[in-house]
């Protein structure tokens, strides 16, 4: 697994440790496909940790038996329905 410097720092200033994310990953729901991202498709996953909502956005390349996380962030309850598994209509 490869952490990008942008999910590092994020998800330091966020409290998110490195056991959530895989957490998240290994027992999330994936709730989005980004079949177009670059270099490699993503996908938006879901899990609760202790309670807390997390989404964390990950990018396999199976080429390589890595993966790469984007981002992990807990969901504005103001951009996602109750159980931030889809966003809410603008």
């Amino acid at each position: 697994m490869v952490f990008r410097r942008d999910a590092w720092e994020r998800m330091e200033s966020r409290g998110i440790s490195v056991s959530d994310v895989l957490h998240v990953l290994d027992s999330g729901e994936q709730i989005e496909q980004y079949p177009d991202d670059t270099p490699f498709p993503s996908a938006l996953m879901l899990a609760r940790v202790s309670e807390r909502p997390l989404h964390v956005v990950a990018a396999p390349d199976t080429a390589n038996d890595v993966i790469y996380v984007v981002t992990a962030y807990e969901p504005d309850p103001n951009e996602w329905d109750v159980e931030f598994r889809r966003r809410r209509s603008p």
